[in-house]
């Protein structure tokens, strides 16, 4: 039973929702409380009173962190966080390892290299008489993290990179990926995260987006979904622009698919595995999935031969 996370204490509204396994719908993996306008309004509350002590805490101390949380995952919460994944995202082991396991561990080291580097960013000359110097400022408010169901990576990565940088979180993740979200929750409580800096509320999109992105401390959105979804958000802070307290940051990755732009001089058999698996790793359910190919015709009979057998 998975419950909503704010200020670090476990909420529990009794209003259901279920994790599934994708491959299994009958097989229930866990039940997790969905939050509503009650809770959101409680995590930006929370958030807000964390912000005073988060945003001014040394960079150091808080690199600290995720780069625990790095270790943490490289080592005794790997194989959990992988199987978690494999289970309620349809993974299978290589799948999740490179995902869950990998690119989450590189995005906590990398952001924490990537913000020591920015923080160290400073004006070359001052002139005679005067010491010029640049400091970087959390958001005044708070960040609305929403999440994807097909990367457990990028659920962690999207509330944690602006917790990184001295922000507080707000984190939605998608309702069929809760299982592996909440255990990425965990992990961060385990490195050392303080309380209320990232708020984990799970539930239905509208029940927590609209009161979010209605409160004029909204002060940025870290979003990877459906285009649909972010244009509406887009929106609708467009509307209520004159209300917020600052201009809200809108960062967003949506739908989108690569291509494969093959030469003549190719090698045949490797070109066919790539295009099997762009195409149909993890069933094409990545941005990053191969949907179109440019294929030389000198070659074309020969691929097309071996690509409809290979399928």
């Amino acid at each position: 039973e998975i419950p909503i996370i704010i200020g670090g204490k476990e909420i529990h509204t009794g209003n259901l929702g279920k994790c599934r396994k994708p491959h299994d719908h009958q097989h229930i993996l866990a039940e997790y409380h969905q939050a509503g306008t009650k809770e959101v309004i409680k995590g930006i509350d929370t958030a807000r009173k964390a912000w005073h002590t988060w945003s001014i805490t040394p960079l150091k101390e808080r690199i600290a962190i995720f780069r625990r949380a790095a270790k943490l995952l490289a080592g005794p919460w790997r194989d959990l966080v992988n199987a978690a994944t494999m289970l309620n995202q349809s993974k299978n082991v290589f799948q999740a390892e490179i995902d869950a396991a990998c690119e989450l561990i590189d995005f906590f080291n990398f952001n924490s290299k990537f913000a020591e580097e920015i923080c160290s960013n400073q004006p070359l000359i001052s002139p005679k008489g005067i010491h010029n110097s640049l400091e970087y400022r959390p958001l005044e408010g708070f960040v609305f993290a929403v999440t994807p169901f097909n990367f457990t990576s990028i659920a962690g990565n999207l509330p944690t990179a602006p917790a990184l940088m001295g922000n507080v979180v707000l984190w939605k993740p998608a309702s069929s990926s809760v299982y592996s979200a909440y255990f990425i929750m965990k992990l961060l409580q385990e490195a050392g995260l303080p309380d209320g800096v990232i708020n984990f509320l799970p539930g239905a999109g509208r029940q927590i987006g609209d009161p979010v992105i209605h409160s004029p401390h909204l002060a940025g959105i870290h979003f990877t979904g459906s285009t649909e979804v972010f244009q509406g958000m887009w929106n609708t802070v467009g509307n209520n622009i004159s209300q917020y307290h600052s201009y809200p940051r809108i960062v967003g990755e949506t739908g989108g698919k690569d291509f494969i732009l093959a030469h003549e001089s190719a090698d045949i058999d490797a070109l066919i595995t790539a295009m099997l698996r762009g195409a149909f790793e993890y069933q094409g359910q990545k941005c990053s999935a191969a949907s179109r190919c440019y294929i030389p015709k000198q070659i074309w009979a020969e691929v097309n031969g071996k690509y409809l057998e290979t399928v």
